[in-house]
């Protein structure tokens, strides 16, 4: 049994001084995420005067108590448009993640309209489509708890065109065979209309339900026809006449056990909650990574000592580990799930693009999963790797990457530099899943190389046209590329943009690394009933 040794102490001053480190950089981005909450939590007296669940309660009334639940993007358009991360937090105006209902395993959408009443933001648009793309890769139902202002007006240019999108995911997800149900809670109005428009169940809640294309102001102004909104849209309209809503509920609760209540009686592959026979912890604490990764990705460390405490026993079988000591490649289980894993101890070098490539080929064989755990500097550059096919190889690790036939999932646990983030499954590779670690940076290059690549670039431009630079100028320059590429490569930057699925604690990494794997697991076995067109609302 190949188990790694730790070699880690945790009583010496390097450990301790990254553990603290490490927990400072989680406290920062739950601040920011307990912000966003509190944000929520401020109309609480609203929705209690209008006998209303705030937009979380709603989520824990949905989700099975005590069951695992994935957050996903809670810090999504992070210091951007009208969220400064503060007093304006608003984690994209939607939740979003993966949780179980009735036993079901389902993507969960939840307008939280205690902020701005629900008003979509363009990165909440984004969070959105990236839930549904989850939900359709992985053959997920979809539960959506609708009480939404519609788009920010403000940023239109930024929504319109691409919230086309939401719509038509619901019409491949219908047509995929994939069950959407939602519960309205308030308003859903205008082009939120389609929302329950496109679901295959609908919920609407008595006196609180609002569904229309277009409100009372806009009648009257259009046709000089006089209507209140209940005449135009509420619950008990499309009940009965309309047929918008399948089902008529008293209250949010009532709503809420409604959907459980139906996921439970379709014919739906239920799942219980996974337990591998005989599983067996690692032999380490999880809770050491905080004291062996340091926050500088630039401080070597070994990434076997994080292998060891995500993997069952700390059994890992290494591949090659003879050959190119600074890519690391593997198998393991997690929590009983197979899979290999590739990890980083430097810079990617030929010989290791050439490593990694054939892994994931035989992974691909064997229908393996993929973990890619990040920490690099990118593919290693000069004279020598030049010469030994660095550009040959490292395109066969992309290429490898792109094409793999299995599911694959990323950690960044350090640095993603450069091209190095596209052989290790970078968001544009389609992972599954990519979540990040709040200590994790993600860029083209490091700021420092920037900078001196431009000031190499800017010197010899002056002298081919003979004029002077002075040491003031070039000084000035590379401190602004320094603190550009600062601010635009740390972890909160990327998940404001979607680049990951969400920062997560460290310490919970093999948590959510097994039930992506499960989650993966049941959509290879998971048959649905296509048809070629949705079903249609009659």
């Amino acid at each position: 049994m190949p188990v790694i040794e730790t070699a880690v102490n945790s009583d010496v001053p390097e450990f301790k001084a990254h553990y603290q480190q490490n927990e400072a950089l989680i406290t920062a981005f739950r601040s920011i995420e307990n912000k966003v909450r509190q944000n929520s939590q401020k109309r609480e007296a609203t929705f209690r005067r209008r006998n209303q669940l705030l937009p979380r309660e709603r989520l824990d009334y949905l989700l099975d108590p005590a069951s695992p639940f994935i957050e996903l993007s809670s810090l999504a358009g992070y210091q951007m448009h009208d969220d400064d991360g503060d007093e304006n937090a608003a984690g994209g105006g939607v939740i979003t993640g993966i949780g179980w209902v009735s036993g079901v395993r389902c993507v969960v959408f939840v307008h939280d309209s205690a902020i701005k009443g629900g008003a979509v933001a363009p990165m909440g648009l984004q969070k959105s489509l990236r839930a549904q793309e989850i939900a359709l890769q992985h053959k997920l139902p979809m539960v959506i708890l609708a009480e939404s202002a519609g788009a920010n007006l403000l940023y239109q240019a930024e929504i319109f065109v691409d919230g086309g999108r939401l719509f038509a995911n619901m019409a491949r997800l219908s047509a995929a065979g994939i069950p959407q149900i939602t519960v309205v809670h308030g308003s859903s109005t205008a082009g939120g209309a389609y929302l329950p428009g496109m679901s295959d169940y609908v919920v609407m809640i008595r006196d609180k339900s609002k569904v229309f294309l277009a409100g009372p102001p806009l009648v009257k102004a259009a046709l000089g026809e006089e209507a209140t909104d209940e005449e135009l849209g509420g619950a008990i309209m499309h009940a009965t006449c309309a047929g918008t809503a399948e089902y008529l509920a008293e209250d949010d609760q009532h709503g809420i056990q409604i959907a459980r209540d139906l996921l439970a009686k379709l014919p739906w592959q239920q799942s219980e909650y996974y337990q591998a026979a005989n599983v067996l912890e690692p032999r380490y604490p999880i809770g050491d990574v905080l004291g062996i990764v340091p926050p500088d990705y630039k401080t070597p460390y070994d990434v076997r000592e994080v292998i060891s405490r995500l993997v069952d026993d700390s059994d890992f079988l290494e591949f090659k580990p003879l050959f190119c000591k600074e890519l690391i490649c593997g198998h393991a289980k997690i929590s009983g799930f197979s899979c290999g894993i590739i990890g980083n101890n430097g810079p990617i070098y030929p010989e290791g693009s050439m490593k990694a490539a054939q892994f994931i080929q035989l992974c691909c064989q064997s229908a393996v999963p993929l973990i890619f755990l990040h920490n690099t500097t990118g593919y290693m550059v000069g004279k020598q790797a030049e010469a030994m096919g660095a550009i040959k190889h490292g395109s066969k690790m992309i290429q490898a990457v792109t094409n793999a036939t299995v599911p694959k999932i990323s950690l960044v646990i350090g640095g993603s530099f450069g091209a190095g983030n596209y052989g290790m499954c970078g968001r544009a590779f389609d992972p599954n899943f990519c979540f990040s670690w709040p200590n994790s940076q993600i860029s083209v290059m490091g700021g420092a190389q920037a900078a001196k690549v431009m000031e190499l670039v800017t010197i010899e431009k002056y002298k081919k046209q003979g004029k002077p630079i002075s040491a003031e100028v070039l000084s000035g320059m590379t401190d602004k590329i320094k603190q550009q590429f600062k601010e635009q490569s740390t972890a909160l930057y990327a998940t404001a943009r979607l680049w990951d699925d969400g920062i997560i604690d460290p310490r919970d990494s093999r948590r959510v690394l097994s039930e992506c794997l499960a989650i993966c697991a049941e959509a290879e076995t998971r048959q649905l009933k296509a048809n070629s067109f949705g079903v249609a609302r009659m």
